[in-house]
């Protein structure tokens, strides 16, 4: 269901409000031992330092039984305050399951000491801290880990570290690549994401500075935190108003486009043959990071060095992950099913199953659980992607006028034979709006999830191909793909794809979608400029979906060059993105016809 009204959207840009706001919004509340909502029998110790190898100092807070025995450890390693309400509040339903949980501030974060800096020190500290944590007087020698997003990139970074006491991690809403799905995506920068995170990373980070410092930035005369720019989001990135004293990561991405040696030390991808323990791992069909649960699963299952990594691998596929929660995420209202799975319940029946052997869903449950949209509600399947699964090519077809809804494109199973292309000018000056989808982390500046793309598709550089309604359910379950042949004015571009489920009344929501910036059309590690002219044939990954297309309903898929600004602006000059400032106009083209057939795919499900 969806509500009778959808806003509209429109493009903007703002400048400092989400760090200002960030700045000084009130601080998370400490759970205080004293508290007299802390029940009695939760032992809580607060700032326990732990050593690491090097010698840096960090700090976690320790919830456990009052109890002389010893329990199984459940640990989280955070760089967003181990005292957060949203990182403490599970720990009253785990400590009386029988579980310590430990929540620990990571390097460079909060009260821990050292210096911060994404990825670069969680598979030496995770190793230490699990061991730290197994060899505790009330820990019986087994942990386990928890947490989503950054606190996912731990876990998966400690398990290819192979720490000899971690036993099982359930990784929630992270990536298995941190070049392609957490700062790219195809060859583009995914600019709302890592502008919004780091600008909200850099709160700390800056206090920390004006701590030790008064004159905090590098000897400089102190500012006023609302003075200092950090980004002016939605401009280019190249733009980006940051010091190396704030977040010199940020401006090493940019530095590094390519999928080169600076990725790839810690790329789980690269280093699926080392993880050695079982895994759940939890998504959401419209999660910024939810390609990268998959192939954490998929590698993991296929490359893991163990028969538990191999064989103990299970995977949770809800909704919305970071574009919400519950049953209603952005316009579309999922029904009373979308509730069921509450992560803290899954996560303990899952370290019941993993550290206590209790004979749970786990043990009978099939591996793979999704919730299908349309259908809305859970169903469980043997494997990912599901292998009954039959790849079905829906070809795309026009009379070289398909340019908004008012055109004349359509799709079918029909292959094409002679047809005009379809061709359009993409502008960065004037580029397609991000409407919804896997958008992170502001939703108050920018709505993510399904929303209406009419408005979207009414523009004349959006391509729009169409089936007419479907006489029966189709069900759509697994990877989803764009075979396209291409071309284009420029020396680069990027081509994006968006599938959507297109009701009755006309109500467009997108279920998932892709980008390809050209320079990486052959490989993402070598940026190539392409040939004005030429007509190349492209596999735009639109990442996957469980979807029941209803009866009545029509499938539609949407082409265009620009999805702004959950990606930026290519500009179609070739210049390094750490440079690019100068705008160039595309006339890009997708051929249809018997030479270049250019088709949707889809894993259509076999009808019940």
């Amino acid at each position: 269901m969806r509500p009778s009204h959808v806003g509209s959207r429109s493009l903007f840009t703002f400048g400092f409000a989400v760090l200002a706001a960030c700045l000084y919004s009130p601080h998370y509340t400490r759970a205080q031992a004293t508290s007299p909502s802390m029940p009695i029998n939760i032992v809580i110790q607060h700032d326990v330092p732990m050593k690491t190898r090097d010698g840096v100092v960090l700090y976690a807070d320790i919830y456990r039984p009052r109890s002389s025995d010893k329990f199984p450890v459940i640990l989280m390693r955070t760089p967003y305050d181990k005292s957060a309400n949203w990182a403490v509040s599970p720990v009253f339903k785990m400590v009386p399951r029988g579980y310590v949980v430990i929540i620990q501030d990571v390097r460079g974060r909060y009260t821990s000491e050292g210096e911060w800096y994404p990825f670069k020190h969680e598979q030496a500290d995770g190793y230490d801290t699990v061991e730290w944590a197994a060899a505790l007087p009330y820990s019986d020698g087994r942990v386990g880990m928890i947490g989503a997003s950054y606190v996912g990139a731990t876990q998966m970074l400690a398990g290819i570290a192979q720490p000899p006491h971690l036993t099982a991690i359930a990784p929630n809403m992270t990536a298995s690549n941190y070049h392609d799905g957490w700062t790219y995506q195809g060859g583009a920068f995914e600019q709302w994401f890592d502008q919004n995170w780091t600008s909200q990373l850099a709160q700390n980070t800056l206090q920390r500075l004006i701590d030790q410092n008064t004159n905090a930035l590098v000897g400089a005369p102190a500012l006023p935190l609302a003075d200092y720019p950090v980004f002016n989001f939605g401009q280019l990135p190249a733009d980006a108003h940051l010091t190396a004293a704030i977040a010199p990561y940020y401006l090493d991405w940019l530095a590094h486009p390519d999928y080169d040696d600076y990725w790839k030390q810690w790329s789980i991808e690269e280093h699926f043959s080392n993880i050695a323990v079982p895994m759940l791992q939890v998504g959401g069909w419209y999660d910024i990071f939810n390609a990268g649960t998959l192939r954490n699963y998929l590698g993991a299952k296929t490359h893991g060095s163990t028969d538990a990594a191999r064989t103990q691998q299970h995977l949770l596929i809800e909704i919305g992950g970071h574009a919400g929660f519950g049953r209603r995420i952005g316009d579309v209202d999922f029904g009373p099913h979308a509730t069921e799975n509450v992560y803290t319940d899954v996560i303990l029946d899952w370290y019941d199953f993993i550290l206590k052997g209790i004979a749970n869903e786990f043990a009978t449950d099939k591996p793979v659980k999704v919730f299908v949209m349309g259908a809305n509600e859970y169903r469980q399947e043997d494997d990912w992607p599901p292998p009954q699964a039959q790849l079905t090519k829906y070809f795309l077809h026009s009379a070289g006028k398909s340019n908004s809804l008012a055109g004349d494109g359509s799709l079918s199973a029909s292959a094409p034979k002679n047809e005009l292309p379809d061709t359009y000018v993409y502008n960065p000056a004037s580029p397609v709006p991000s409407v919804g989808g896997p958008l992170c982390c502001d939703a108050n500046h920018m709505e993510p999830g399904p929303r209406d793309q009419r408005s979207v598709e009414n523009r004349d550089d959006v391509l729009v191909y169409s089936t007419g309604p479907l006489p029966r359910d189709l069900e759509v379950t697994g990877p989803v793909t764009a075979e396209l042949f291409v071309k284009s004015s420029a020396v680069d571009t990027d081509f994006t794809a968006k599938l959507v489920d297109v009701a009755p009344d006309g109500f467009a929501q997108d279920l998932t979608e892709g980008i390809l910036r050209m320079r990486y059309h052959a490989s993402p590690e070598h940026a190539t400029l392409i040939n004005p002219g030429q007509i190349y044939e492209i596999s735009l990954d639109l990442w996957a979906t469980s979807n029941v297309f209803l009866r009545g309903h029509s499938l539609r898929l949407e082409i265009s060059s620009s999805n702004f600004p959950r990606f930026d602006r290519n500009l179609n000059t070739g210049e390094e993105i750490k440079f690019a400032r100068s705008f160039v106009a595309a006339k890009n083209t997708i051929l249809h016809d018997a030479q270049h057939p250019s088709a949707l795919v889809l894993p259509i499900m076999p009808s019940k």
